[in-house]
């Protein structure tokens, strides 16, 4: 039984590379198999634009403007959800601005897919739980994670960081 990563487009300003949409479940993937997680396991993924994204981070943290992804982890304390159809534990939802990845993309002078497949195991490890908003160790210990498994991916990080910080 394998994971399920259900990816919808909601934009139309940047054109969605072909092979993106497998970049992106590798990335899910990887970061499963990195944390060992007992699955299979559910992802949604959606991509927008900076004024849909911009809406939901001012309705969820208050933050009105655009950032480069939103997670909204289901799960609590490494409990799930389970799709009764399926039998996935169901881990949350992942949104993408793929204005702000493009955007982002460019000013690292790295391509598109690479900085959607950080933004995806960046979010994948905030679905899984982990957390860096209070910074110290807790980035530390997220940002070693995402640097592994994006090696796994072939793509070690150059200097991409979230828009956050």
């Amino acid at each position: 039984m394998s994971n399920k990563v259900y990816i919808t487009n909601d934009q139309k300003t940047v054109k969605v590379p072909s092979g993106l949409r497998i970049l992106i479940r590798r990335s899910c993937n990887a970061v499963l198999e990195f944390e060992k997680f007992e699955g299979p396991a559910e992802i949604s993924v959606t991509f927008v634009d900076n004024a849909r994204i911009a809406e939901l981070n001012n309705q969820y943290r208050n933050k009105p403007m655009p950032t480069d992804v939103l997670s909204f982890p289901l799960g609590q304390d490494g409990q799930y959800d389970v799709d009764p159809d399926t039998g996935a534990k169901i881990l949350g939802d992942i949104v993408i601005s793929m204005e702000r990845a493009m955007e982002q993309a460019e000013l690292y002078g790295h391509p598109l897919q690479r900085e959607v497949a950080f933004l995806t195991v960046h979010s994948m490890l905030h679905l899984l739980g982990y957390d860096h908003e209070e910074g110290g160790l807790a980035a530390v210990h997220m940002r070693e994670k995402e640097e592994a498994v994006l090696i796994q991916l072939g793509l070690p990080r150059t200097v991409s960081y979230t828009a956050e910080e």
